[in-house]
């Protein structure tokens, strides 16, 4: 968006480029990359850039200094699923906005979701670099955000992920994990905090502790802090059998405790109030005659949701009346409608204008202040902006935003 960076870089690119910058992230994150990079970073300013960062901070406040929603996110979370012991405050918290242009043809952050649960901060830091290093961009340019680098980064991950514990009795923790396309951050993070990937199903419980096996040894060993990256509709779309009940008090600690999963979330949409929220709707209000009013008139401007759904799974643009009341009573309360957010096309690329999804991720460790620490960027040309929606395209995919720092 900022000059001279997009003309230069458009001008200077080349596919020689690109598949170098495709070969250095695989060979950094020790892993091939099994979704699509798009072949350009994306250049922002930095005022910009804070604007984001300002927002998701007093989104979050909102949200965790509202008493009344705090109760409510509670008995947000499924009752299979409420886990024990749940911190004051998340560890995590992503915040993503759409750019849309206002009435003076300013650009301007739009909410388009919120989730307290951790991002794919160990990739992003390696492709932001990658970025940067093949195509001998500006060293000033970062995709860090409140002026910290690598180094403090990293320092700030292993605080809030490692804590005080060994990293050989800290798991990553997911659904089959080597089958995941996020393998390249895990990847990254088993390599930078010498923590262990470890596949949620193969876990032991013994009385009220876990362990995993370790692969070399093959002795068991202690799990004291779990890294969450679990998925809680992939657990039950799979139907995989867990050694231990969620519910269970066990002597562990979570890096992303798994009810925040559901406290902050598409539920949140609906209870915010700030100038960057678009309107939204529960379904179980919608069909009581509550909340019409917020939405737009046009039915073509309306997005209807799962709540607990990730990676954009079962999103339909323009609902139909029979679409909508094809959800049984009982599960409406499970569905969002939301002011379609229409994304302006910011991005000069060889194949056209193209949109922008920015995500700003906060890292919150115990007792200190949520930081902000990284951002990531999703390019699309189409309805969806995640990267699964853009496979067959080019110049669109997961990207990263770099802002001059001199």
């Amino acid at each position: 968006m900022i000059e001279p960076y997009r003309g230069d870089f458009n001008a200077g690119f080349t596919e020689v480029k690109y598949s170098e910058l495709l070969h250095v992230i695989a060979e950094r994150t020790g892993t091939p990359i099994d979704f699509r990079v798009a072949e350009t970073p994306c250049f922002f300013a930095p005022e910009l850039m804070q604007r984001m960062v300002q927002a998701g901070k007093e989104l979050t406040e909102q949200l965790l200094s509202n008493a009344e929603y705090m109760r409510a996110s509670v008995e947000a979370i499924p009752e299979a699923f409420r886990v024990p012991n749940c911190d004051r405050r998340p560890h995590f918290m992503t915040v993503d906005f759409g750019l849309v242009r206002d009435a003076n043809g300013e650009l301007q952050p739009k909410l388009v979701e919120m989730q307290a649960f951790p991002s794919i901060f160990g990739y992003q830091s390696i492709a932001a670099q990658a970025y940067k290093d093949v195509y001998e961009l500006d060293p000033s340019l970062t995709s860090f955000l409140g002026g910290m680098d690598e180094a403090a980064y990293w320092a700030l991950l292993r605080e809030t992920i490692v804590g005080q514990h060994d990293p050989a009795n800290v798991v990553l923790l997911e659904v089959e994990p080597e089958k995941q396309k996020t393998l390249p951050d895990f990847r990254v993070h088993a390599d930078r905090l010498g923590i262990h990937i470890v596949d949620i199903a193969q876990l032991v419980k013994q009385g009220r502790r876990l362990f995993y096996r370790d692969g070399v040894t093959g002795k068991l060993a202690a799990v004291e802090r779990i890294y969450n990256r679990v998925i809680v509709d992939e657990l039950e779309r799979k139907k995989i059998e867990l050694p231990f009940d969620y519910r269970d008090d066990l002597e562990v600690e979570w890096a992303g405790h798994p009810n925040w999963y559901f406290r902050v979330s598409k539920f949140s949409l609906p209870h915010l109030h700030h100038e960057t929220v678009p309107a939204a709707v529960f379904l179980d209000d919608l069909f009581a005659g509550k909340g019409r009013e917020r939405l737009p008139e046009e039915r073509e401007n309306w997005v209807f949701k799962p709540l607990y759904s990730f990676a954009g799974k079962g999103i339909q643009f323009a609902p139909s009346d029979a679409d909508l009341a094809a959800i049984p009573e009982g599960e409406r309360y499970l569905y969002l409608l939301q002011e379609r957010v229409k994304f302006e096309p910011v991005i000069r690329t060889p194949e056209g204008m193209t949109q922008a999804e920015i995500r700003i991720m906060y890292v919150w460790p115990d007792g200190k202040k949520m930081t902000p620490a990284i951002n990531l960027v999703r390019m699309g040309r189409g309805l969806m902006m995640g990267v699964d929606h853009n496979r067959e395209k080019t110049w669109v995919g997961g990207s990263a935003g770099l802002c001059p720092t001199s």
